[in-house]
């Protein structure tokens, strides 16, 4: 559920942040026309907009402000050059305050779109490591949206999966009796942009089935790892290579067995690192035992050593006073 939410809040996002940026270049290049030609990029545009505000109180103190923004000192100085002798129009402090603060709030949208793509990247991980090691975080995001949850994902069939999120086509197709599409939302991954134009539908086709077995992995394993989708994504290059210069790929079966292989090899190397751990926390507590050992022998002998002593000590006195009594007597 926090995967389909994410995903449509990243792309609302996505729309959204392009139609602010787009209006505070309009907006802002009313007074800075030259600044849309050196900072092309949406959010270092909105950045510089904020930090620069009148371009004529612009000057060499806010050049290091500038190269850390740009990454670059000579655009900082393209600038700082520019701003002095811009044709833009002057703009009052009411006018220069609305756009400030809009240009802030599209800078602080565009940081934290970064944090919820980071956040989508890290559930994404914990729930399908093996479907985003194959086609990518976001494109499986939105298969597992489009299907509803990653159970529903793994219960379609590969052609199912391949024209997911092109219904309107399909339908459409099927009532002009037309070509059906041949891809959909899998159309975004790089595999198919990749592959020559007659080829895009048979690499969709081979990329929906993998992607099929590594949503199936995901849903029903216990262990979760992306190894079987880093192997799956690796037999998609293959492919590729095969319709490019016809070597022939690895078979799925050869392929799932090696997999197989390295979680069997790696569960026998943390069972035996979990043996020796145990082994060695039960040698230390033995050595323990026989140091508490060795130290209650030696407070014994100690305490029996005191004991002897104040027992000595108490002879010595009672002889003392039989002494006396016996001198005592004989005086009388």
């Amino acid at each position: 559920m926090m995967i389909i939410q994410s995903i449509a809040l990243l792309d609302q996002l996505d729309k959204d942040l392009n139609t602010f940026a787009m209006r505070v270049r309009e907006w802002y290049g009313w007074h800075f026309p030259e600044l849309v030609k050196i900072a092309g990029d949406n959010y270092i545009f909105a950045r510089l907009a904020n930090l620069i505000q009148h371009k004529e109180n612009l000057d060499e103190e806010k050049l290091p402000q500038l190269e850390e923004i740009l990454m670059d000192a000579g655009k900082a100085k393209e600038v700082l050059e520019a701003a002095r002798k811009s044709m833009g129009h002057e703009l009052s402090e009411i006018d220069m305050l609305n756009i400030s603060r809009f240009a802030d709030k599209v800078v602080r949208l565009s940081e934290y779109r970064k944090g919820l793509h980071n956040y989508l990247i890290k559930k994404m991980s914990d729930c399908a490591p093996n479907l985003s090691a194959l086609i990518g975080e976001q494109v499986g995001a939105r298969l597992i949206s489009k299907a509803g949850s990653l159970t529903n994902l793994a219960k379609y069939p590969a052609s199912t999966v391949q024209i997911l999120g092109a219904e309107k086509a399909l339908f459409r197709a099927m009532k002009t009796k037309g070509n059906t599409p041949k891809y959909g939302l899998i159309y975004h991954s790089t595999f198919i942009g990749r592959a020559q134009p007659k080829n895009k539908g048979r690499i969709s086709r081979y990329l929906a089935n993998k992607c099929s077995i590594a949503s199936r992995v995901d849903c029903f394993s216990e262990d979760l790892t992306d190894k079987y989708g880093l192997k799956l994504r690796d037999q998609v290059e293959e492919r590729l290579e095969f319709y490019r210069t016809g070597k022939t790929p690895r078979k799925n079966i050869d392929v799932m067995a090696e997999v197989a292989k390295e979680l069997e090899s790696e569960a026998k190397d943390k069972n035996e690192d979990v043996d020796e751990s145990k082994d060695n926390s039960k040698k230390k507590k033995k050595r323990k035992r026989d140091d508490d050992d060795g130290d209650g022998k030696k407070k014994k002998i100690k305490k029996d050593k005191k004991k002897k002593e104040k027992g000595d000590e108490t002879k010595k006195k009672k002889k003392g006073k039989d002494g006396k009594k016996k001198k005592k007597k004989e005086k009388k």
